[in-house]
C-alpha cells in the first residue's frame, strides 16, 4: 500500500519511538498494541476502501459500459399498407429492441452518445480535482454521478451544464421512441435474404428489412444472443426472488444482528480510543507551548499524533466494514420487505373486492328473491348458475331475439391487420372501432325444426359414425380413470409468490394439475367433430360457416367444470390421437417452442382438415387467472376449397384464493372465410358471466354475413350447453340499424353430459378418459409416456412431483447447452441454426409475411415403419 492510505501506518516505527520515550511513553506502547489489534478487525473493509480509492471511477465505468447498446443502426420497418417499409433507427439494448423515427430517433441517440463518449488517444492527463474524473468516467447519461465536487465555481457550473444536456438528450430519446419489443419470449424468423420478422406470439410483430444479407445475419445473430441473455437474466431474477422470499427470516435475522452487534462494539472501541488519544494529543500540544524541553515534547507529540492517526484509520476501516455489511444485508432485507408489502397489498385488494361482491350479492338476492326464506341464503355452498336448465331450448325463450353490435370494417386479410392494430407494426394508422347495431327477431318458434339435430342426447356420445359399421373393427377403450386422491395442500403458501407472473413459467406441484398434457387438451377440441362432418356435407357457404361457428363454441364445453391445470409440454413433446376407426379423424400435436410456449396441431377427418398454432399469454392476478390465446386455428374443406380462420377468446379462472373455482369464457370472435369462401365472415360474442345481467349466463350470440355484408344466418345459445342456428328470412329497418327476422331454429350442437360420477376423476368426459390410455407403437416423445403425468394418473403424486422436477431440470439443461453453442457460434462469426421441430416446419403463411408451423406430413408414415430415429430423448 502507498503511504497515506487508510490503515497504512507503520506499527514498528511507532513502537521504536515509544520505546525511546522513557517511562512516560510506556503506556503509549500498550495503547499502540490495542489500536493495532482493533485495526485488524476491518482489514477486508480496508482492502475494499483501498480498491475504491485506487479506482474511484471503476463502478460507474463498469455500469456505464453495460448500458451501451448491443447493436444499433438503420433498418427498414413495415409500417402499413399505405406507407410500406420506412427507414427507422433501431437500438438493441438489455434484451429490448427499440426503434425511432428517422428525423428524431437517430439524432437523439447519437447526441447522447457523443456527449458521453469523448475519448482521448494516448494517456489521460492527470486529474485536477474530481471534476475531470466526473466528466470522462461515465459512459451512460443515467450513471453520471459525481464523487465529491470541487469547490471551484467554474467546474460546478460546467458540471451542471453537462448534466442538463444529458437530461435533455434522455428526454428526447424517450419522447421519440416509437415502439419496443421484449426479446425474452419473442420468435425471430428469417423471411428471405434481407427480411426478418420478430414476434412475441401475436400481440406484437416487427417486419424488418436490412440492406443486404450480411447485415440481416448480423442483426439476427445479435437478436438471438440478446434473447438468450434476457431469458437467463429473467430466470436468475426469478430464482433470486424465490430464494429471497423463501428464506426463513428468524434464523438469518439472528446471524445478521449478531454480526452487526460485533461490528458495532468494534466501532465503540475505536471511538473510545480516538477520544482518549485525541485528548492526549491536545494535552501534548498544550505542553509544547510552554517552551521547556522542546525536543522531548516534540517527540511525545509525534508519538501521540501517530497513535491518533492509527486510531482514526482503524475507525475508518471499522466504519467501512459496518457500512458494507449493512448495505449488503439491507438490500436483501429491503427486497424481502417490499415483497411482503406487495403480497399484503394484493391480499388487501382481494379481501376488499370479496367484501364488495358479497355485499352486492346480498343486495341482488334481496331484490330478486324477496319471498325466499332466509335459511336458503345462509348456505355457503350456494352457487349462482344459469336460471335455464341444461338442454332447454334457447329458441323457445325471449333470448331468441337479441341486439348485436357488429364492427363496420371486417377485413378478410385480418391477420396482418390484427397484428398491426395490437402491436406497434402499424404507425399512425388508427383502427376503425365503428360498429353497426342489428336487431334479430325470431319467428315461428312453435314450429321449431328439430330434425337437423346431429348431437346424441345420451352418455353414449362417442359411438361409431362411419358408414357400414359391420366391416369396421372398433377398438375397445376404457371409460374412466382412477379416482383423484385427496391430498391436502396449503394453496396460499404456493401462489403468494406467483402473483403477476406468467402462468406457463410458474413451477406448480401436480396437486393443481389434471393427468393430461396441454397437447391432449387441444385434442379435446375435436370431441364434437361430427359438426365438421355435417359442415363438409353442406353446400351453402354461409350455412357451412354457421356449423363451423358451432364447432368453435363446442371446444369450450368442458371448461365449465374442468378447473385442473394441464401439464406444460416439454420442448419436442408430441401427442397423437388416431380415432379413424370410430370417430373418423386423427391428429398429431407437437410442442414446437419453449420461449414462448407454442404447440402446433394438425387433424384430418371426413371431408375436412384442421390445424392450429396455439400460444397464449397468461397472468395470475391473485383473485383470478386470465388466459389469452394468441395463435390462429384453421379448418379447410378440400371438396369446395373453403377455408375458415379464427382466434379463440379469453378464458378466466375465478376464485383462486377464496371460494369454489369456476371458469368463464368471454370476448368477441371473428371467423373469416378464405380462398373460395373469401368475403364470408361471422361475428360472435361471448357474453361475460355476470350476477346482475338479464341475459342467459354463458350466452353466445352472433351472425354470419356474406361477401356483401348481408346477414344470412344467426347463431344463438350457450357455450356450456347448446348452439342453435337459424336462417334469415327477411330484412327491415334502416341501413344503419337493420332488423333481421329468422326462420326456424335448428340445433347445430348439444353438449354430451359427463358421467354422473365424473367429479371423482377430474370431471373428465369419456373422450378425456381415453386420451391418456396407453397404446403400442407410440413415438418415444408421446405424452402418454411422460412419467410424471402417468404417476399422477395412478395416484402417486409425491413420486410425480419428483419426476416433474427432474424433467423440468433436464429441459433447462438442454436449453442452456443450446444457448452456449449459439454464443460460441456467434463468437466464431458463424450462424447457429435455431431449434427445428420434428414433424412441423416453418413456412410463410399465405397472404402474409408471418412464418407459421406447417405439418410436414411424415408422422403417420414414420409410425407405420416404427422409425423414430428423429425423435429426441426428453423423458
Amino acid at each position: 500500500m502507498s503511504e497515506g492510505m487508510p490503515g497504512t501506518a507503520k506499527p514498528a516505527g511507532v513502537t521504536l519511538n515509544a520505546g525511546s520515550a522513557g517511562g512516560g511513553a510506556a503506556g503509549l506502547v500498550g495503547g499502540v498494541a490495542v489500536v493495532a489489534a482493533t485495526a485488524t478487525i476491518a482489514n477486508s473493509a480496508a482492502a475494499a476502501a483501498a480498491n475504491s480509492s485506487a479506482n474511484p471511477n471503476g463502478p460507474n465505468t463498469m455500469a456505464a459500459s453495460q448500458a451501451e447498446p448491443d447493436m444499433k443502426g438503420w433498418l427498414l420497418k413495415w409500417t402499413n399498407y399505405l406507407k410500406g417499409y420506412q427507414k427507422r433507427w433501431f437500438v438493441l439494448s438489455k434484451g429490448v429492441l427499440s426503434y425511432y423515427r428517422a428525423e428524431h430517433g437517430a439524432g437523439a441517440y447519437a447526441g447522447g452518445k457523443l456527449s458521453i463518449r469523448r475519448r482521448r488517444k494516448g494517456p489521460r492527463p492527470e486529474s485536477k480535482g474530481t471534476m475531470m474524473q466526473c466528466l470522462r468516467a461515465p459512459r451512460s447519461p443515467t450513471r453520471l454521478v459525481p464523487s465529491v465536487p470541487d469547490s471551484n465555481s467554474n467546474s460546478n457550473g460546467l458540471l451542471k451544464k453537462h448534466s442538463k444536456k444529458m437530461k435533455k438528450n434522455q428526454a428526447e430519446m424517450a419522447h421519440t421512441c416509437r415502439g419496443t419489443i421484449s426479446l425474452h419470449g419473442a420468435l425471430i424468423h428469417t423471411v428471405d435474404s434481407c427480411t426478418f420478422v420478430i414476434s412475441n406470439g401475436g400481440t406484437q410483430t416487427f417486419h424488418i428489412k436490412a440492406a443486404n444479407e450480411v447485415e440481416r445475419q448480423s442483426w439476427v445473430t445479435a437478436l438471438e444472443l440478446a434473447k438468450a441473455k434476457a431469458i437467463r437474466a429473467m430466470e436468475s431474477d426469478e430464482e433470486e426472488e424465490d430464494n429471497t422470499a423463501n428464506t426463513i427470516p428468524s434464523e438469518e435475522l439472528n446471524l445478521v444482528v449478531r454480526e452487526l452487534t460485533i461490528k458495532l462494539e468494534n466501532l465503540k472501541t475505536c471511538y473510545d480510543l480516538i477520544t482518549k488519544h485525541g485528548a492526549a494529543l491536545q494535552r501534548a500540544l498544550s505542553e509544547l507551548e510552554s517552551g521547556d524541553d522542546l525536543a522531548n515534547k516534540t517527540k511525545i507529540v509525534s508519538e501521540r499524533a501517530t497513535l491518533f492517526r492509527i486510531s482514526s484509520n482503524a475507525m475508518i476501516n471499522a466504519c467501512s466494514d459496518y457500512l458494507q455489511t449493512s448495505q449488503t444485508q439491507g438490500h436483501k432485507w429491503s427486497k424481502m420487505l417490499q415483497h411482503e408489502r406487495d403480497q399484503k397489498l394484493h391480499l388487501e385488494e382481494m379481501v376488499e373486492q370479496l367484501a364488495r361482491q358479497h355485499s352486492h350479492l346480498e343486495q341482488a338476492a334481496n331484490r330478486h328473491r324477496p319471498n325466499v326464506a332466509a335459511s336458503a341464503s345462509d348456505d355457503e355452498d350456494n352457487e349462482f348458475y344459469d336460471a335455464q336448465e341444461e338442454g332447454g331450448s334457447v329458441a323457445s325463450q325471449e333470448e331468441s331475439s337479441f341486439i348485436l353490435n357488429i364492427p363496420v370494417s371486417m377485413h378478410h386479410n385480418h391477420r396482418r391487420n390484427s397484428i398491426d392494430a395490437t402491436g406497434s407494426s402499424s404507425e399512425g394508422e388508427e383502427g376503425n372501432s365503428e360498429t353497426q347495431q342489428v336487431l334479430v327477431v325470431a319467428e315461428n318458434l312453435h314450429n321449431m325444426d328439430v330434425t337437423d339435430r346431429i348431437s346424441v342426447h345420451s352418455s353414449q356420445a362417442l359411438t361409431p359414425t362411419i358408414g357400414n359399421q359391420s366391416k369396421v373393427v372398433v377398438r375397445k377403450r376404457r371409460t374412466r380413470v382412477a379416482d383423484k386422491p385427496n391430498y391436502p395442500l396449503n394453496l396460499w403458501s404456493i401462489i403468494k409468490n406467483c402473483i403477476g407472473k406468467d402462468l406457463s413459467k410458474i413451477p406448480m406441484p401436480v396437486n393443481f394439475n389434471e393427468p393430461l398434457s396441454m397437447l391432449q387438451r387441444l385434442t379435446e377440441d375435436f370431441e364434437y367433430s361430427e359438426i365438421l362432418d355435417k359442415a363438409a356435407q353442406t353446400k351453402d357457404t354461409c350455412e357451412q360457416l354457421a356449423y363451423v361457428t358451432a364447432f368453435t363454441v363446442s371446444s369450450y364445453s368442458t371448461t365449465s367444470n374442468r378447473t385442473g391445470k394441464p401439464f406444460n409440454p416439454l420442448l419436442g413433446e408430441t401427442y397423437e390421437c388416431d380415432r379413424t376407426d370410430d370417430l373418423g379423424w386423427r391428429c398429431i400435436n407437437e410442442q414446437v417452442s419453449h420461449h414462448p410456449p407454442m404447440a402446433a396441431q394438425y387433424c384430418e377427418g371426413r371431408g375436412w382438415r384442421c390445424w392450429q398454432e396455439f400460444t397464449m399469454t397468461s397472468k395470475f392476478r391473485g383473485k383470478y387467472i386470465q388466459i389469452v390465446p394468441l395463435g390462429y386455428a384453421h379448418v379447410e374443406f378440400p371438396a369446395t376449397g373453403n377455408r375458415y380462420t379464427w382466434r379463440k377468446v379469453t378464458t378466466t379462472v375465478h376464485n383462486i384464493i377464496v371460494g369454489k373455482l369456476w371458469v368463464d369464457n368471454h370476448g368477441e370472435m371473428e371467423i373469416f372465410g378464405e380462398r373460395n369462401a373469401k368475403g364470408v365472415k361471422c361475428h360472435l360474442k361471448y357474453l361475460p358471466y355476470s350476477y346482475f345481467t338479464r341475459d342467459t349466463q354463458r350466452r353466445v350470440k352472433g351472425v354470419v354475413m356474406d361477401n356483401a355484408n348481408q346477414v344470412k344466418w344467426v347463431i344463438n345459445g350457450t357455450w356450456d350447453s347448446k348452439i342453435e342456428i337459424a336462417p334469415v328470412t327477411s330484412t327491415s329497418g334502416s341501413t344503419e340499424n337493420p332488423v333481421y327476422k329468422t326462420g326456424n331454429y335448428k340445433t347445430a350442437w348439444t353438449r354430451n353430459l359427463p358421467p354422473p360420477d365424473s367429479d371423482k376423476y377430474y370431471n373428465f368426459t369419456l373422450l378425456a378418459c381415453q386420451l391418456n390410455e396407453p397404446e403400442p407403437g407410440l413415438a418415444p416423445t408421446d405424452s402418454r409416456l411422460r412419467p410424471d403425468q402417468r404417476l399422477m394418473e395412478e395416484g402417486r403424486w409425491n413420486e410425480s412431483n419428483q419426476e416433474k422436477l427432474r424433467l423440468e431440470e433436464g429441459q433447462r439443461a438442454r436449453r442452456r447447452q443450446r444457448e452456449a453453442e449459439a454464443e460460441k457460434a456467434a463468437a466464431e462469426g458463424r450462424p447457429y441454426p435455431p431449434y427445428e421441430p420434428i414433424w412441423f416446419s416453418k413456412e410463410k403463411e399465405e397472404g402474409t409475411d408471418n412464418l407459421v408451423h406447417v405439418y410436414k406430413g411424415s408422422y403417420w408414415d414414420a409410425k407405420a415403419k416404427q422409425d423414430w430415429t428423429k425423435s429426441p430423448t426428453i423423458f
